[in-house]
Order: C-alpha cells, then sequence, then structure tokens
C-alpha cells in the first residue's frame, strides 16, 4: 500500500477511535463557512467534524470492527466523532440541520451498533442528562415526601390533639 493511502487510512483510524460513536454525514450543500459553523457548535461537546475518504474509511472501519457502512458509504462523506455525550452532539448536529439545511446525516454507529437517521434525530429529541438527573431526583424526592406526609396523617390521627396551652 502506498505511504500516502496508509496516512489517509491512520488518520480516519484515529478520529475513529476518539470516541464509542460515528456519524456518517452527507456535506455536498456545506459550505466552508458553514463548516465551519458547524465545528464551532460540536465543540461544546468536544465532537469534531472530518471530512473523509470513502475508501479510507471503509478500510478504517472494518479494521475497527464497525458494522458493514458500504450502503451509506457514497457520495461525499464527512464524520462527527469525539466528546462522551452523544445525546448532545446529536442535539447540536439536529439543530444544525434544521437551521440550514444543507447538511444531510446517513448513518450512525454507536457502541458497535448501527443506527439510522431516524434513530439518531430520536436520541436529539432525549432530554440533557443533567436534566434526566433532576427528573430522576424529583421522582425520589417526591415519593419521599408523600411517604413522610402519610406517616404524619397517620400519627395526628392516632394521637388526640394537645391541649392549648
Amino acid at each position: 500500500m502506498r505511504a500516502e493511502k496508509q496516512y489517509l487510512i491512520d488518520e480516519v483510524s484515529g478520529h475513529l477511535k476518539k470516541s464509542d460513536y460515528v456519524i456518517l454525514t452527507n456535506f455536498t450543500k456545506l459550505t466552508v463557512a458553514d463548516a465551519a459553523e458547524l465545528r464551532k457548535r460540536l465543540a461544546p461537546e468536544k465532537a469534531e467534524f472530518h471530512v473523509v475518504k470513502n475508501s479510507s474509511f471503509r478500510v478504517a472501519a472494518k479494521a475497527l470492527g464497525l458494522p458493514d457502512l458500504d450502503k451509506s458509504l457514497s457520495g461525499q462523506t464527512a464524520v462527527v466523532v469525539g466528546g462522551k455525550n452523544p445525546a448532545g452532539v446529536a442535539k447540536a448536529l439536529k439543530k444544525f440541520i434544521e437551521e440550514k439545511q444543507k447538511l444531510e446525516v446517513k448513518v450512525g454507529v454507536m457502541d458497535k451498533k448501527l443506527m439510522t437517521a431516524a434513530d439518531l434525530a430520536k436520541l436529539a429529541d432525549l432530554p440533557s442528562f443533567d436534566a434526566l438527573r433532576s427528573m430522576f431526583l424529583g421522582l425520589l424526592t417526591m415519593q419521599g415526601a408523600a411517604f413522610v406526609r402519610v406517616l404524619d396523617a397517620k400519627i395526628k390521627k392516632e394521637q388526640p390533639a394537645a391541649p392549648a396551652a
């Protein structure tokens, strides 16, 4: 294999090793300014947007044991990788796509499982991790408070009211 090809495959492999997920996009209508804006929006999630050659991606994905993505590797392809919050990345991508309508999600892979564009849109619609955590804590405290009110009512019912002083 030529050194240039091996360099490109190694570069794509390095991108894919950065995270447990990869999102493949079609960037045909994207301008340089739009790509810069997308990268800026992905930066808070520590995600990256990279244009890749389909042949290099195919070889790197196969070497890393990713599912077969040959059907999605047609036309221009860019990948989104990195960051620890795939839902946040999906949200940023969805918002960018809704506003600009210049980017198209082809497919995604999360924990070596194939995800369609519709699956990624559902992931983007989920509340953030902090919101889910606060909802869960709210449920726990609500149940605890209800339990305390029931105990308090039972105690008041069983004990006669103390005479006023």
